[in-house]
C-alpha cells in the first residue's frame, strides 16, 4: 500500500484529494503549507508527495529543492492552479516527477500517481538488486580517520604492495580488504579469503597449500589450495595472529619466492598472488611472546592500515545509521523508517564494544522493535544495558 503526502495550503483540496485516493486504497497524509510538509517528508517515508505550488512560508518549488537532497528518489508532482508551461517546464527541471494543473482531470491524476509508484517501486527493486551483484559494500563516514583510509587505498591499491590490516573486531577489515581488491589492477581476478582463526592448525597447511591424494589419512583426493585458487587475485588471510608458526614459515616461502608445496609433494607451483592480510592482535607482542614470526610480520606488513574502532570515529554514527536504515529496509522490501535526532545522540553517547558489526545489528534491532520513529526511548529500551 503507498504511502502518499498532500501538501496544499486549501483545505477543501487537501480533503477532496485525499477521500479520492483514499478510496483508491492509498494511505494518505496531508500538510497545510511547505513547512509542515517538509517537516513530515523528513520524518516518516513516502512513496510520492503531491505538493501545490503556491503556498505560505515555504512554496511548492522550494520545497521539490529541499527534499530532493534528502531524497531525490521519491516522485514529487506537482499541482497548481496558477500553472503555465514555464512553471511546469522549472518543476521539471528541477527533479519534479510530472505537473498537473488545477482542478486536476481524475483520470489523469490516478495514472500518474500510479506510474509515480511504480517508478518508485521499481527504483527500490534495482537497489536490491545492485546490492545483491555488487562485491563490495560501501565504506560510510565522513570523518578524518576514515577520509585517511581512504586515501591510503586510492594509493596502494593499483599496487602489489603487501598489506597488513590492523584492528579491533567488527571495525570492517574485510571491506578494507575487498575495497583495496575491487581498486587493484587484480579486480578481474578472484579474491579468496581464509579465516586463519577458523582452520585448525593441523589442517592450516593444506587449506593454503593444497594436498596431494593419499598425503594423509583423509587426503582421499588432490586438493587445490587458497594459494592456488587465488592466482592471478588477490588472496586475504584474515586473523593471520592465529596461524601457526609451521604454516607461518611456509606461508614466508610463498612470498619470498612466489612459489608453494602440496602438502604430500616434492613438485613446486609458481602462484601470482597479492596477499592481504588482517588482524586484532598486536603482532609485535606476539613477536616478543614467540607466537609470531618477525621476517613475515616485515613481509606482510609493507604497508600497514589501522582501522579504527567505532568509538574512535563518533562523528560517522549517523552517516552509518542512515545507511543501515535503508540497507536493512530495502532487504525486508519496507519503507525507511525514520530516526530523530535524539535517537541519533543517544546512540553516539553507547559503547561500540562490538563496532560497525554492533551497530548494524542494534539498528536491525530497532527496526523490528521500534514504531514508525526510532525514538530516544526505543535506544533507551532496546540498546542500552539495564542498570
Amino acid at each position: 500500500m503507498a504511502n502518499i503526502l498532500i501538501i496544499d495550503d486549501e483545505k477543501a483540496i487537501r480533503k477532496t484529494l485525499s477521500e479520492i485516493l483514499g478510496f483508491e486504497g492509498y494511505k494518505i497524509e496531508e500538510a497545510a503549507d511547505g513547512e509542515e510538509g517538509l517537516k513530515k517528508f523528513t520524518e516518516k517515508t513516502f512513496d510520492v508527495v503531491l505538493c501545490d505550488i503556491k503556498m505560505p512560508k515555504l512554496d511548492g518549488i522550494e520545497f521539490l529543492e529541499k527534499v530532493k537532497t534528502i531524497n531525490s528518489d521519491v516522485p514529487i508532482i506537482m499541482i497548481s492552479g496558477h500553472g503555465n508551461i514555464d512553471t511546469a517546464v522549472e518543476a521539471v527541471k528541477k527533479g519534479a516527477f510530472d505537473f498537473i494543473s488545477k482542478p486536476p482531470d481524475l483520470n489523469r491524476l490516478l495514472i500518474t500517481l500510479r506510474n509515480a509508484v511504480e517508478k518508485q517501486n521499481l527504483v527500490s527493486e534495482t537497489k536490491v538488486l545492485k546490492r545483491k551483484v555488487s562485491k563490495v559494500q560501501q565504506m560510510v563516514g565522513e570523518s578524518e580517520l576514515i577520509g585517511k583510509i581512504k586515501n591510503t587505498i586510492e594509493k596502494v591499491a593499483p599496487t602489489d604492495a603487501r598489506i597488513l590490516i590492523t584492528g579491533e573486531n567488527g571495525v570492517g577489515k574485510e571491506l578494507v580488504a575487498r575495497w583495496i581488491h575491487e581498486k587493484s589492477n587484480r579486480n578481474t581476478g578472484p579474491m579468496v579469503e581464509v579465516n586463519c582463526a577458523a582452520i585448525p592448525g593441523e589442517l592450516i597447511e593444506s587449506e593454503l597449500f593444497g594436498h596431494e591424494k593419499g598425503s594423509f589419512t583423509s587426503a582421499i583426493k588432490q586438493r587445490i589450495g587458497k594459494f592456488e585458487q587465488a592466482n592471478g587475485g588477490t588472496l586475504f588471510l584474515d586473523e593471520i595472529g592465529d596461524m601457526s608458526l609451521n604454516a607461518q614459515a611456509k606461508v614466508l616461502r610463498a612470498l619470498q619466492e612466489g612459489k608453494i608445496t602440496r602438502v604430500g609433494a616434492d613438485k613446486d607451483i609458481s602462484v601470482d598472488v597479492r596477499v592481504i592480510a588482517a588482524t586484532n592482535k598486536d603482532l609485535l607482542k606476539e613477536v616478543e611472546d614467540k607466537n609470531f614470526r618477525l621476517d613475515l610480520y616485515h613481509r606482510l606488513g609493507v604497508i600497514i592500515i589501522h582501522v579504527p574502532s567505532l568509538n574512535e570515529r563518533r562523528d560517522d554514527i549517523p552517516h552509518l545509521v542512515h545507511y543501515f536504515l535503508e540497507l536493512i529496509a530495502t532487504e525486508y522490501g519496507q519503507p525507511k523508517k525514520a530516526i530523530d535526532k535524539n535517537a541519533i545522540d543517544a546512540l553516539q553517547q553507547h559503547n561500540w564494544t562490538g563496532n560497525i558489526r554492533e551497530l548494524r545489528n542494534v539498528v536491525e534491532r530497532l527496526i523490528i522493535l521500534s514504531g514508525k520513529t526510532i525514538t530516544a526511548e526505543d535506544v533507551e529500551s532496546f540498546v542500552l544495558p539495564k542498570k
